[in-house]
């Protein structure tokens, strides 16, 4: 039988092993899913372990993105542009790295949730792994800008630079964010997953305004639940991650599973 794991710290919580078991069910496929756990100060060995051990494929999770791009002995150019990799695949006797974090989050924004991102002012909040995986793919619809805010701004400063060929980007302090209100807020952080509290930058959201927290579940209800408060419509991430795995599982299986109905039985379990 197939196997397959996501790697994070923590990942007990993952959905990912649910997800991929539905899908399974409806391709006609036998494959196993399991969560993998590793430790903060070594992703590499564990990783290592799975593929010599025969696994197929790994989905990548906090807070590992990045090292599982210098894992691999290759990657596409999504992960390399990111500089992070959510997505590994062992063929033959070489491992390789994608990005399908950013297909997941446009493909819910503009199938699942109708936001037409052409035009769009978007604030990105937090610098790391999952931002860097998602901004060129926004980027493709042609937002009218993009400001990545950051509490250490030298890091969204970075980023910036870094997709500034691709369109309107640039950089800000989480404290001062120009060109706000937005019509969308996306909240890339950790904040949510590890339980602390990230307030929306002052003046940041409008009525219309979508407030999208990457997490999802009880996780992003906090943020979720302050940027309603100031008038937004809200959504997690949940029509992201099954997105994205949808995505992942058309890589390693070469099909991709339908995805409605998935993420409306994870919902409807939610609530």
């Amino acid at each position: 039988m197939d196997r397959y794991v996501v790697i994070g710290n923590p990942v007990a919580h993952s959905l990912s092993p649910a997800i991929h078991a539905r899908f399974a069910r409806a391709m006609g496929d036998s494959l196993e899913y399991r969560t993998l756990m590793a430790p903060l100060d070594d992703f590499a060995a564990m990783a290592r372990r799975f593929f010599d051990e025969g696994g197929r494929g790994a989905n990548v999770t906090l807070p590992f993105k990045t090292n599982a791009l210098r894992f691999a002995h290759e990657a596409s150019d999504a992960a390399c542009l990111a500089g992070a990799a959510n997505f590994l695949a062992c063929e033959g006797h070489r491992i390789r790295a994608d990005n399908t974090d950013g297909i997941g989050l446009v493909t819910d924004l503009s199938a699942n949730l109708g936001i037409a991102l052409h035009g769009k002012r978007i604030l990105m909040l937090g610098a790391g792994g999952a931002a860097r995986g998602v901004i060129a793919p926004l980027l493709v619809h042609e937002p009218a800008a993009m400001v990545i805010a950051n509490r250490t701004l030298e890091r969204a400063q970075d980023l910036a630079r870094q997709f500034s060929r691709l369109g309107d980007v640039s950089a800000a302090p989480l404290d001062a964010t120009p060109g706000a209100p937005f019509d969308i807020v996306i909240n890339a952080t950790s904040s949510s997953v590890h339980g602390e509290a990230l307030e929306l930058p002052a003046g940041s959201v409008e009525a219309g305004t979508l407030v999208y927290d990457m997490a999802y579940g009880r996780s992003a209800a906090g943020f979720l639940e302050r940027a309603r408060k100031r008038g937004a419509s809200t959504s997690d991430g949940l029509g992201m991650l099954v997105e994205q795995a949808a995505e992942s599982y058309r890589l390693w299986r070469g099909k991709r599973p339908a995805t409605a109905a998935v993420i409306a039985e994870l919902r409807s379990r939610a609530s």
